[in-house]
């Protein structure tokens, strides 16, 4: 069973498609300046329209993981890690995704992490792998 892949929509498309171009695209208040996740037409902080994606580092740190031990899916080499990730640019600005690349059970609070993506279809998946 291959992964679930999000309805692309005139709101979250850059950000599920800004790993095309090696890019992890997040909304940014151009108002109160503030990143807003997940994407959205409105800035939550200030209620401005002037929302757009613009690129960040993709670096960050994980600030919990759990490990599971579910195969919800045949690609998914067990256990695996589910992650929330605190992006660099804004403190509180966080993905869920997974860290990969390395043993699971070597994955802690406060390793730093950057994005890689995994294209499927039209869709590129951020997901997160340490960084030195």
């Amino acid at each position: 069973m291959p992964r679930k892949l999000p309805a692309l929509n005139a709101d979250n498309r850059a950000f599920w498609q800004g790993g095309e171009r090696g890019q992890l695209l997040i909304c940014h208040c151009d108002a109160c300046a503030r990143y807003v996740h997940p994407p959205g037409p409105i800035c939550p902080y200030c209620a401005s329209f002037n929302v757009a994606a613009i690129p960040v580092s993709g670096k960050g740190v994980v600030v919990s993981f759990t490990l599971n031990y579910q195969a919800w899916t045949d690609e998914l080499e067990l256990p695996y890690v589910v992650a929330i990730i605190e992006l660099a640019e804004q403190q509180g600005l966080r993905l869920l995704s997974n860290v990969i690349g390395m043993d699971p059970l070597l994955v802690h609070i406060d390793m730093p992490v950057k994005v890689s993506f995994l294209n499927i279809d039209d869709v590129w998946l951020p997901l997160f792998e340490k960084d030195q």
